[in-house]
């Protein structure tokens, strides 16, 4: 397909001149544009299907850049990258040196702030808003933001605070609640859309608030006008608690109709102070596929736009996922222990739980996109004798540290960590990049580590922390591992024992070399170790640590080699210095880990390559450091 009115847009201010049936055009053209990149390329579809006249309505109604936009997640701005200059780098998308998947200030001057994780928009876009008054600079700030992120805490403290005056002035800020999923809206209509448009505009909020001043001096009538004011509009939109917090609401409007949307924008772009409207989209809109099952397309692999999804014909035995094989063990620990509850902050198909909410509905809980929540809500499970088992992303335990610390560890309940996606992630990038765990979970008392190695280790690893009676992470990878066979019993890994796997003779330098593995890095370890002729360790438990192996090693060898997939800087390494100084010994030590610098998106054995952290740069690493020791 041709793209005539697409081609000419190289950025926001090329469309402002189009008339609104050229606007329409224009959207039907981004969207079949967007379907075909991104079948060529894999992304999030059905969330930027979804977005594609909200975008053309926000860039064509503000003036961005100048006017800030802040897109929460991000999942839905391909749309906005490919209107702001970056439509000829989409074939580059989510790849190594290629464009960010999400918002990036560093990406372009139209990314005003770099979003991934959720609910963080109206935080950014309020600050940014104030920025601009204390700056006595004329500015919009816009928070566009979904429903499933206006279920976290972090949002209503924002709408909490973007409701107050600062120095006496409120803030210019708009918040657009996208709300794709339809499930907090009455249909949507003609009327509907004429009452957005009259509550939005000048003359009805000019009017509403002379009338206040008027009735102010009639307390009495006031207050009855008030509450006729507050059903009447109680008939036709939603219930707003958004008013309450010192929003106009305004909404819910159809985010797919561009006569709606532009107009409405228009009205509460003049308006000052804080500004609330809701818009109804569709998941997936415009792709039929997509529409009847926008999870399945929400972040595809490629395919073809005629034929849709396909599942791929196997033709030999296929290697269960990290994140199958705890959805597995979940099922059948359940069926074993009617104590365990699981709980899952909105990652139900991501961390492979669909099948335990299917067998055990009472006892599965998805508390939303709220983190923090899902944690002190696990404690408090635990505190009445039931054994929660939290599964989520290492990247998201960061949002709900001091719950972690404080609700958790404190109180030594016994709550399982399930840390999906720890280590490299790939395409997704940074922000989703499981680097941190083992150095933020390992410092805390009474916490323990468990980083398995393979399919089977990672069943028997979350059967032991779920032996336990106090609380244990266990961590694994995206994605497949070793492709090991998978035991079916519920029998647990020895507590805080590792194993080695490989003995050395000397290498040829003569120096005899150990590497301690923690996690699935141990198959490249093993690898390496038989090219280097190097003892191999298996450490399995970061915390506790097997220092009685580790002290063996130290005694049998003149180098020691930590790897881990995770931050050097208070990791595994870093208890393995700590023991090893706490034993007196001072044996030679070199860690290996992600480097210190956030890791971009990219292919996963790539980026592990780049990190030094595959076999070859394993071997590379130990051989230039055993030459440099040579040489002294």
């Amino acid at each position: 397909m041709s793209y005539p009115l697409l081609s000419k847009i190289d950025k926001p201010a090329d469309m402002r001149h189009l008339s609104r049936s050229e606007l329409k055009q224009l959207a039907f053209e981004l969207r079949d544009y967007l379907l075909h990149s991104v079948s060529r390329t894999g992304g999030h579809l059905s969330s930027n299907l979804g977005t594609v006249e909200l975008t053309i309505a926000l860039h064509y109604v503000f003036n961005t850049p100048e006017d800030r936009l802040v897109w929460d997640v991000g999942h839905q701005t391909y749309p906005h990258k490919i209107l702001t200059g970056r439509r000829d780098r989409m074939p580059s998308l989510r790849q190594l040196g290629g464009m960010s998947g999400f918002p990036r200030r560093d990406e372009s001057e139209y990314d005003t702030f770099g979003t991934a994780h959720s609910s963080t928009s109206i935080s950014a876009a309020l600050g940014m808003a104030l920025g601009a008054q204390l700056r006595g600079e004329a500015r919009k700030a816009v928070a566009i933001i979904g429903d499933g992120a206006m279920t976290a805490g972090m949002a209503f403290e924002a709408l909490n605070n973007g409701g107050m005056p600062h120095a006496g002035r409120l803030a210019d800020v708009l918040v657009v609640l996208n709300d794709n999923d339809m499930s907090i809206s009455p249909p949507v209509g003609a009327l509907n859309r004429y009452l957005a448009r009259l509550m939005s505009g000048r003359f009805y909020t000019t009017a509403r608030e002379s009338a206040k001043q008027v009735l102010r001096n009639a307390p009495p009538l006031f207050e009855l006008v008030k509450k006729f004011e507050e059903h009447a509009k109680g008939m036709v939109v939603p219930a707003t608690i958004f008013e309450e917090f010192g929003f106009n609401y305004v909404g819910p409007i159809d985010g797919h109709d561009l006569d709606s949307l532009i107009p409405t924008l228009e009205n509460l772009r003049d308006l000052g102070g804080p500004q609330f409207l809701h818009v109804v989209t569709k998941k997936g809109n415009g792709y039929k596929l997509a529409e009847a099952d926008p999870i399945a397309y929400h972040g595809p692999g490629k395919f073809d736009p005629a034929v849709g999804l396909v599942k791929p014909v196997v033709t030999g035995p296929v290697k269960p996922t990290f994140a199958q094989i705890f959805g597995q063990w979940l099922c059948d620990m359940a069926a074993h222990d009617q104590r365990l509850v699981g709980i899952t902050p909105a990652m139900r198909e991501g961390s492979g739980m669909v099948e335990f909410h299917q067998k055990y509905p009472g006892r599965y809980f998805d508390v939303g996109i709220a983190e923090q929540h899902a944690v002190t809500f696990a404690a408090g499970l635990a505190c009445e004798g039931l054994k929660p088992v939290v599964a989520i992303y290492s990247t998201f335990l960061q949002r709900a540290y001091d719950q972690l610390i404080h609700d958790v560890a404190i109180q030594n309940l016994p709550v399982v960590f399930a840390l999906d996606r720890a280590g490299i992630v790939g395409s997704d990038g940074a922000t989703h990049m499981g680097a941190f765990d083992i150095a933020f979970v390992r410092c805390i008392p009474n916490m323990s580590v468990i980083a398995p190695a393979d399919e089977a280790e990672c069943r028997q690893a979350l059967s032991a922390a779920y032996a336990q009676n106090h609380p244990v992470a266990v961590r694994y990878p995206r994605g497949t591992g070793a492709g090991v066979a998978v035991p079916t019993d519920l029998s647990c890994l020895p507590w805080g024992k590792g194993e080695v796997r490989r003995h050395t003779t000397q290498t040829a330098s003569g120096q005899r070399v150990a590497i301690l593995a923690f996690g699935t890095l141990l198959q490249q370890a093993l690898v390496a170790g038989d090219v280097l002729d190097a003892s191999v360790a298996n450490m399995r438990f970061i915390k506790p640590l097997d220092t009685a192996l580790l002290l063996d090693l130290a005694k049998g060898h003149d180098l020691l080699v930590t790897l881990e997939e995770g931050c050097i800087q208070g990791g595994a390494g870093a208890a393995v210095a700590e023991a090893l100084a706490a034993a007196g010994l001072s044996v030679p030590l070199m860690m290996l880990g992600l480097p210190d610098q956030f890791v971009e998106h990219g292919e996963p054995a790539k980026l592990l390559s780049l990190c030094g952290l595959d076999a070859a740069g394993i071997e590379l690493a130990v051989r230039t450091r055993l030459a440099a020791t040579a040489q002294t």
